[in-house]
């Protein structure tokens, strides 16, 4: 047999090999393996860094339109915080490896690490916000339990207004609705910035998904004026509206979702 020919063999056989599942715990559903490519593109892509940039780059201009107008009352700042200030594409990455999806139990073992890194063009925003005089509230669905982390992860990347008064934190319901109208008796709320819809209106809650975008159309004017939002494909509720809020469901049950409500020809 000439050497060449051996070679192919190899060759090939090496090609089929690295196709096939290496252990039981490789991903094998849509939910982890889009998870992961969805992470790739965080992690990776310049044009996910450009859209971030490009949502601080305006929220800029309208926090200086708003500065210009000599408001009144104090100004705040209502921002979410994951996939808006600190990036946790690392622990969607190391859940899907192992072909799973979120726990909360793992979810907070992350989070107590404070190792996350910072979004494009968040941090320099809010230092900007924050030398101006205007309040910085965290607003987010991250737990009681996870306040220590959460401070001290954003205390480490150099976020102003990193405080226990100024961390809001999930109470006993996870529309945001309720904690923004106790910040709004105090203060002028000329931005709210977040990855997701809910981060910005109760418009947004526990809504199915057609009456989502039905509600975004009718907000269509605050979008890059009010409301400030940052790229997310990895998760939020656009993926949850598809399954109906079932958090139950299993990876098998989800990859059946996912593939009735997509398009092709």
């Amino acid at each position: 047999m000439k050497k060449g020919f051996i070679i192919l063999i190899a060759f090939v056989t090496a090609c089929s090999t690295a196709r096939q599942p290496t252990s039981t715990s490789s991903p094998q559903h849509i939910t982890a393996n889009g998870k992961l490519f969805t992470a790739v593109f965080q992690q990776r892509a310049a044009e996910y860094n450009a859209l971030c940039f490009q949502a601080y780059n305006i929220a800029k201009i309208r926090l200086d339109e708003a500065l210009s107008k000599s408001p009144a009352r104090p100004l705040a700042i209502v921002t979410d915080i994951d996939e808006t200030v600190l990036d946790n594409s690392p622990y969607d990455v190391k859940q899907s490896l192992v072909g799973k999806d979120y726990e909360q139990k793992s979810w907070e073992q992350w989070t107590a690490l404070a190792k996350a890194d910072t979004i494009p063009g968040a941090l320099l925003f809010f230092k900007y916000a924050s030398s101006k005089g205007v309040k910085i509230f965290y607003l987010t669905n991250r737990a009681e339990t996870e306040r220590k982390g959460t401070l001290e992860n954003l205390i480490q990347k150099g976020f102003p207004d990193a405080v226990n008064e100024q961390l809001i934190l999930k109470t006993s319901v996870s529309s945001k609705e309720p904690r923004r109208q106790v910040i709004a008796e105090k203060y002028d709320i000329v931005m709210l910035v977040g990855d997701n819809l809910g981060d910005f209106s109760a418009l947004f809650d526990k809504k199915p998904a057609d009456e989502r975008n039905h509600n975004a159309a009718l907000s269509a004017s605050e979008f890059g004026r009010k409301f400030i939002v940052l790229p997310n494909p990895v998760y939020g509720d656009w993926e949850n509206t598809l399954y109906n809020y079932r958090y139950d469901l299993t990876p098998a049950q989800k990859d059946s979702v996912l593939k009735s409500v997509l398009k092709s020809y």
